[in-house]
């Protein structure tokens, strides 16, 4: 069955952003290039990552002020992406860990929901979010209000792909739907040219990381003032940026946000990328193993799917400075067989041109699956 005519559409949650899932949308351009992207609300000012995309937002889009205040959409978002008329698209292919898989798409129409994660705030990652003063404020029988709508909407789509098997879980757990698993691509521009760095040359740990409470990113600053000895360079922003400053000691310093090429050098010249949190995926430990650089993760979630434990990283079981003491203890003594090449021969399972490959073929054979539904059906 020929596919390479489809008319495909994509759906995404918010583009006003960048992080790893905006990554992952240029990625799907290069196998889509004439699909466009219906999205809540477009900040072209913070998106500029989309120019080269035909973004077609919502009717809320006209007020600007709310083009970066996702978050005050949450109760009407729904209905907002039911507005779109999908009618004239053969596949739809929402990426979303929020609302975009709500879009209403008719019977001859697959829509395939390429899902990044169940709503964190929702479902898994409920009491780290309750944390949060704003959080706290939300009465129960709203969030239950809210976790009612998104298994309403969790019924929309017609097949599901899932961004992990971490994932595959969750969808299988919140959901009750099944899913199958297409890894998502690290950047060609992370895997090192050049021969990496020798491990003696190395004289500081990493963390790049959104500075939010479950990252964990309090954990490695707690640890690392323990170990005074060792070096603790942090990339990223968010709202615990301040308390980490004042948590943390001499031995830490804080990047901010840098650029590509500046990650890129920081990961070459770093002894190991430290990676605490429980993550759907993860694209961090992978850049990190491209550029030959080893990860100390956490025993759970997408690491466990991207860093081989001994061979490529250390992986620790429990989110204690006890627990992360004695992983980065290891990796120092030298007791393992980590090397950089084996880091960047396990970064190759997930480059791009394999990316496009996996998902193309994944679409393709949904697709025909699809047709053939329906054709039994007349």
């Amino acid at each position: 069955m020929d596919t390479s005519n489809l008319k495909i559409a994509l759906v995404y949650d918010q583009v006003n952003k960048f992080g790893g899932a905006e990554r992952l949308l240029s990625a799907l351009q290069k196998i889509y290039p004439q699909a466009p992207i219906y999205t809540l609300v477009h900040s072209p000012k913070s998106a500029s990552w989309a120019s080269s995309f035909k973004v077609i937002p919502s009717p809320i889009n006209i007020f600007k002020p709310l083009r970066t205040r996702h978050q005050w959409l949450s109760p009407i978002a729904p209905m907002m992406f039911e507005t779109f008329n999908l009618n004239k698209f053969d596949v739809v292919i929402s990426i979303t860990r929020d609302n975009a898989k709500a879009v209403i798409t008719k019977p001859e129409t697959l829509h395939i929901c390429y899902c990044l994660t169940p709503t964190r705030y929702l479902w898994g990652d409920i009491m780290e979010y309750n944390q949060d003063i704003k959080m706290k404020l939300i009465p129960n029988s709203i969030k239950k209000y809210f976790r009612n709508t998104d298994l309403l909407i969790s019924k929309r789509p017609d097949r599901y792909i899932a961004i992990s098997k971490e994932v595959k879980d969750r969808i299988k757990t919140y959901y009750n739907q099944d899913s199958d698993v297409v890894y998502p691509p690290t950047e060609d521009k992370f895997y090192s040219k050049s021969k990496p760095n020798s491990p003696n040359k190395r004289k500081y740990y990493l963390v790049v990381s959104r500075l939010e409470p479950y990252k964990k990113t309090n954990l490695v600053i707690n640890t690392f003032n323990y170990l005074q000895g060792e070096t603790l360079k942090v990339v990223g922003t968010g709202s615990q940026l301040k308390n980490l400053k004042k948590l943390a000691q001499g031995n830490t310093s804080f990047l901010g946000q840098v650029s590509d090429q500046e990650l890129i050098k920081l990961y070459a010249n770093a002894k190991a990328v430290i990676f605490p949190q429980i993550e759907d995926f993860g694209l961090v430990p992978l850049e990190a193993q491209a550029s030959g650089t080893p990860v100390i993760a956490f025993n759970k979630g997408g690491a466990k799917e991207t860093v081989i434990n001994n061979h490529t990283g250390i992986l620790f079981n429990h989110q204690t400075v006890s627990s992360l003491t004695k992983a980065i203890k290891k990796f120092e003594s030298g007791k393992h067989q980590i090397t950089p090449a084996k880091c960047q021969q396990n970064a190759l399972k997930f480059t791009q041109d394999r990316f496009i490959i996996n998902f193309r073929d994944k679409v393709n054979k949904l697709w025909q699956k699809h047709k053939l539904q329906l054709q039994q059906k007349q």
